[in-house]
Order: C-alpha cells, then sequence, then structure tokens
C-alpha cells in the first residue's frame, strides 16, 4: 500500500498530537531529577539558579528571531524540524562533562533550542486547528500528557538504577522529540493566508500598554511555574519526601493540566481571556503559599491538582489572548515575544529564588506567591487601561474576544 494511500488516514492534528507527545518529555525528566542530579555532582543552590536561568537568557537573545523565521518561512515545519534535532543532539555532551561550568555550557545549547520551538508548534498548531475548525486544546493536551509520562517513567527508574540514569533518560527523550518532528503535517498546506488576517499584521501594531501588560502578567504567573520546576524537587527532598514520590508528584499536576485542556472545549466559559489569567494568578498565589508551610504529602497531591487553574487555565487564556489580537502573518513572532517576557519574568524568579531557598528554605514560596498577586495587578491594569468587549472569548473557539477600537 503506497504512503499517498495511508496518508489520508492520519490527520494532520494526529501528527501534531503525536509531536506534542514529546515536546515536553525531556522537561519532565529534568522537572523529576536535574535539581538532584546537579547537588550530587556538588553544584550549590546558587549555581542550580544559575544553570536553570542561563537558557532563559539566552532565549531573550533569539526567541523574537526565531519567530520572525518561521513566521516568514513557507511553512513552521522546518524550522520545528532544525531546532528539534539540534536540542536532541546537542544534549549528548552531558556525558562528556562535570563541573559547573561544563554543565553550564551544554545545558544552555540543550534547553534554548528546546524552549525556542514551543511557540513556534504552539502558534502553528493553533492557526492549523483555526482553519480546520477542530480543538487546539485537544491537540496540545498531548504535550502535556507526555510531560506526565515522562516524569511518571523517569522518577521510578532514576531511582531504580541510580544517579547515572539520568543523562542517559533525559538524552533519550530529546532525542525521541528529533525524530518524530519528521513527521509533522504542513501546517499552513492548502489555506487561504488572506482569511487568516484578521488582526495586527506586524508586532509593532498590537504593542500597546494594555496589551503588554496583559502579557506580562500572562508572563509573571508563567514564571512561578519555573520555581516550582526548579526548585520543588529539592525542597521537597530537605522536607523528608521520598524521591520515588516526586515523579508521582509531578505527574499529578500534569494529569490535572491535560484533564483540563482536554475538557476546556465544554467549559463555554462566557468570561475574557484576562478575566482567566487573573483567576489563574490568584489561585497561584494560594498554592505557593500552600507550599511554604511544608505541607504533608496528601495536600501536596491536593495542590497539583490546581494546575489545572494555575498553568492550564493561565496558558490557554494567554495563547486566545494573543491569538485575538494578531494574524496569521505574525503568529509566531507574537508569541515568541510573550515567551520573551515568560524567560525574563522567569529568570528574576529563579535567580531570587536561588538566593531565598538558601536563606529561608521552604518560606521561600511565599515570594513566589506574591509574586502570582503582582502578575494579577498587571492583568487588572490592563482592563482598566482597555476594557473587555462585549463579545467576550467562548472557550472553545478562536474569536477577537477584544476587539481593537
Amino acid at each position: 500500500m503506497s504512503s499517498t494511500t495511508i496518508a489520508p488516514r492520519i490527520s494532520p492534528e494526529l501528527r501534531a498530537a503525536i509531536y506534542h507527545f514529546t515536546v515536553f518529555g525531556s522537561t519532565g525528566v529534568a522537572s523529576v531529577y536535574l535539581g538532584i542530579w546537579l547537588i550530587n555532582h556538588g553544584i550549590s543552590a546558587e549555581e542550580i539558579g544559575i544553570i536553570n536561568a542561563a537558557p532563559l537568557v539566552a532565549m531573550l537573545l533569539v526567541n523574537q528571531l526565531v519567530g520572525r523565521i518561521a513566521d516568514r518561512m513557507p511553512d513552521w515545519r522546518g524550522v520545528i524540524i532544525v531546532l528539534s534535532l539540534i536540542a536532541g543532539l546537542v544534549p549528548i555532551g552531558l556525558f562528556f562533562v562535570s563541573g559547573f561550568w561544563g554543565i553550564l555550557g551544554i545545558w544552555i545549547f540543550s534547553v534554548m533550542p528546546a524552549f525556542a520551538l514551543v511557540p513556534v508548534v504552539d502558534a502553528a498548531t493553533l492557526r492549523m486547528t483555526q482553519r480546520r475548525g477542530t480543538d487546539f486544546s485537544a491537540v496540545r493536551a498531548w504535550g502535556t500528557v507526555g510531560f506526565m509520562v515522562a516524569t511518571l517513567v523517569s522518577g521510578p527508574l532514576i531511582a531504580w538504577l541510580g544517579d547515572g540514569a539520568f543523562v542517559p533518560v533525559f538524552v533519550a527523550f530529546a532525542l525521541l522529540r528529533a525524530v518524530l518532528a519528521f513527521q509533522l503535517p504542513q501546517f499552513r498546506s492548502g489555506e487561504d493566508r488572506a482569511a487568516l488576517r484578521k488582526g495586527a499584521r506586524h508586532l509593532r501594531e498590537v504593542l500597546k500598554p494594555w496589551f503588554v501588560m496583559g502579557l506580562l502578567g500572562l508572563s509573571i504567573l508563567y514564571s512561578t511555574h519555573s520555581a516550582m520546576t526548579a526548585f520543588a524537587a529539592i525542597l521537597w527532598t530537605e522536607q523528608g519526601i521520598s524521591p520515588g514520590l516526586i515523579g508521582p508528584l509531578t505527574a499529578t499536576m500534569a494529569a490535572a493540566e491535560a484533564v483540563m485542556m482536554f475538557v476546556w472545549s465544554r467549559l463555554k466559559l462566557k468570561v475574557s481571556a484576562r478575566h482567566i489569567i487573573i483567576f489563574a494568578c490568584l489561585v497561584a498565589a494560594l498554592r505557593w503559599t500552600a507550599m511554604a508551610f511544608s505541607p504533608p504529602v496528601w495536600v501536596l497531591f491536593g495542590l497539583q491538582l490546581l494546575h489545572s487553574i494555575t498553568f492550564a487555565m493561565g496558558y490557554l487564556g494567554g495563547i486566545y489572548f494573543i491569538a485575538n489580537w494578531t494574524s496569521d502573518d505574525i503568529a509566531a513572532e507574537a508569541q515568541g515575544f510573550s515567551y520573551v517576557l515568560q524567560q525574563a519574568m522567569s529568570v528574576v524568579i529563579i535567580l531570587a529564588m536561588g538566593w531565598f531557598v538558601a536563606a529561608f528554605g521552604p518560606m521561600a514560596w511565599l515570594f513566589v506567591a506574591a509574586y502570582a498577586v503582582l502578575g494579577a495587578l498587571c492583568v487588572v491594569l490592563s482592563l482598566k487601561l482597555q476594557p473587555p468587549s462585549a463579545h467576550p472569548i467562548t472557550s472553545d473557539q478562536l474569536t477577537v474576544a477584544d476587539p481593537a477600537p
């Protein structure tokens, strides 16, 4: 049977979902064991903060360029493949380095392309599902499922095989992402580009104070989860929680996120995207405050379920907010601009958390909670500058929630 006969049976959404399943696999492995692996290699808490923040700093320099290049290509697919290959091959260098500087160098060039491809594949998938009238959140949810599987597999596996298994497991997930990038569909195949040019066609057209403040609040919310990725495993271990439970705790968080994305289209929320972000910020503040008091494991599992709101709802509100105001011509660039803000805020909080954790231990989570409240205030200011329209976003379709005056 020819490939042309088989190909139509595999929808573009399914092929995108297969790739999304691998996008955050290496991130899941790192979230479970990177901090512990670094400590076992003699890296201090302050140096761990630098290693986690350095790729984000690098992203600030290249992310806008990557998005601009991707938007100008015939299809976003080529850029995604190139970034996936780099992110898959560079981590092999972790087998050959030791010490702070060696690990830092390889980690920057392993994580930076893996981060850079995320806004591109998000924008490409969103625009493809918009054109085809399908559900973006259901496709994107498979990225979270992949993250959850990676944490469930890697945690017990590394605990069983020992510290030396971290790098092989991390590299394996990175290479899987690179291989599966080649089966991605042509995201722009057969589309009517003119029909998708509603909204700003140049980034400068939409970079107004109310829009930037909305993205800043979203970015602060996102960055609080970066602190979770960088330091939760360390603080839980110091709290006396078994390393074997760290994987399930992380997987519970991912499962809650995936469920929210799968059911998102059924919620029919009659609020604007920015109100969703504010709600997520406030729930995040409660979540991080509770973490500061070193709650027992059963409470931690409950707090991890709040990820369905603090991350999933915030993320979906944010991506629709951006897409509603921008055209297909700057889809990846606009999403990339938001991602730059997210990384900038993550750099701030990760570097600060390195100091706060060293000085105050678990009480450092109170700083993260205050940061989430600041994010909510930024979005409130955005609403004051530009109130939402009378036609708020609905959760299952891409509409202009806040039409430009």
